[in-house]
């Protein structure tokens, strides 16, 4: 019997406790637009917008803040500082080095 397991899936299920800090202010400023102006363009209202970003927003919400920006999802995050990240395995507590292709 062989038995396959989908390696990434796994390992994406437990990546989610890693904390990436979110850059949506700063993107929206980068554009040249308002939270406002952000809201307005959304179809909603400026406290629930800011509220999704001061809060924890799910990944639809990301999403449509980035198609109302006009940016990749990706870009709302903040990169890596270091060429490498590293995250400990949940299952066996390894340390496993991710390298950052910039």
């Amino acid at each position: 019997m062989i038995l396959q397991i989908d390696l990434f899936s796994t390992f994406a299920l437990n990546i989610k406790h890693y904390n990436m800090k979110l850059r949506i202010k700063e993107v929206i400023k980068e554009r040249g637009m308002t939270i406002t102006e952000l809201a307005d363009k959304m179809r909603i209202n400026r406290v629930n917008l800011s509220n999704m970003i001061n809060g924890n927003p799910t990944v639809e919400t990301l999403n449509k803040i980035a198609d109302a920006i006009g940016c990749p999802v990706t870009e709302l995050f903040e990169q890596p500082k270091k060429e490498a990240l590293t995250i400990n395995c949940p299952h066996c507590g390894k340390s496993i080095n991710i390298k950052v292709d910039k």
